[in-house]
């Protein structure tokens, strides 16, 4: 049996143990499980499968072996496992079948009874079964929490916390961004520096070069592609003195070190930024300055090439 069928075979387990278990079921979550092998080293991708209110949610990520009390991936062929996974928000009770480390089963989740009013004294409320749940699959702990309202930041609250769990925010994170010289404290803009890839490493890059982008103008810069190396490209060819908009404009209409270089090499030497604008939204390319050219039409300025193409001359 091959990897897939193995697992294929196993989730087919899980609906028969899962029958077993829907009657202890009124005071807990249940749903299913698969682990497989990680690409990373040292990790187990893991999955947790659960259906409510006729949705089912999956949550899957590379996890450390450690988090499993009681499971021995190691041992060659086939098993039968019982193991938990015990997080401040709860505690997983799982059983079912691996086969050469990989297999699939059920999971029973039990609450912990005191989590609810431990986050409600540092000040995250609106915790119900479900939410108590997904804090437990995302391993927002009583730490976590005090540590992140440590941190003095804008808009913290319970969904906030799950969010930072899901995208990585953590108290390094933030420190690493103030030590590369920018204070966000908005929870908002830090999920969503992680969303967008934002780093310290670009924020003290750009800082180097002499910008100080607001936190607005670093999403935007990573949504749209300016990036540190994409800017040393512009550089090169006499563009190191624009405005971060500038930049973010240029990345949003096609303005690229290429359509540059084949601009001047049609005798246009270091075009306004603003007419490289106007050239790529009216449609004035290399191509179209080239058949202009050929059909005797010379020596027209960019401002006269643009006027031609928004008169609908081709």
């Amino acid at each position: 049996m091959n990897r897939r069928d193995g697992i294929v075979a196993y989730v087919l387990v899980v609906c028969a143990l899962l029958s077993a278990l829907v009657s202890r079921a009124t005071e807990s979550f249940t749903g299913s499980w698969t682990l497989q092998r990680s690409d990373e080293p040292g990790k187990i991708h893991f999955a947790l499968i659960h259906r409510q209110h006729g949705n089912n949610s999956s949550y899957e990520s590379d996890w450390s072996p450690s988090a499993f009390v009681g499971l021995d991936v190691t041992k060659p062929g086939k098993q039968e496992v019982k193991f938990t996974i015990t997080r401040d928000a709860g505690r997983f009770d799982c059983e079912g079948y691996l086969d050469n480390g990989e297999g699939a089963g059920v999971f029973h989740f039990l609450a912990d009874s005191k989590y609810g009013s431990e986050m409600k004294s540092m000040g995250f409320t609106g915790i119900d079964e479900e939410k108590q749940f997904s804090m437990a699959v995302m391993d927002v702990s009583l730490d976590f929490a005090h540590e992140m309202k440590g941190q003095h930041l804008q808009g913290l609250n319970t969904d906030k916390l799950i969010a930072f769990r899901i995208f990585n925010v953590n108290s390094k994170f933030i420190q690493e961004l103030r030590d590369a010289g920018i204070n966000v404290t908005d929870c908002d803009k830090l999920v969503a520096f992680r969303i967008h890839g934002v780093t310290p490493e670009m924020v003290r890059a750009l800082h180097n070069s002499g910008y100080q982008p607001t936190e607005d103008q670093l999403i935007a810069m990573r949504i749209h592609g300016a990036t540190p190396e994409w800017m040393a490209q512009l550089q090169k060819l006499g563009y190191d003195k624009l405005d971060i908009d500038k930049l973010i404009a240029f990345r949003i209409h096609g303005v690229t070190p290429e359509f540059i270089e084949k601009v001047q090499t049609l005798g246009y030497k270091h075009p306004d930024p603003n007419q490289l604008i106007a050239m790529r939204i009216h449609g004035v390319t290399p191509e179209y300055i080239t058949a202009m050219k050929s059909r005797g039409i010379k020596d027209l300025s960019i401002d006269q090439l643009v006027s031609l193409r928004i008169q609908g001359i081709d």
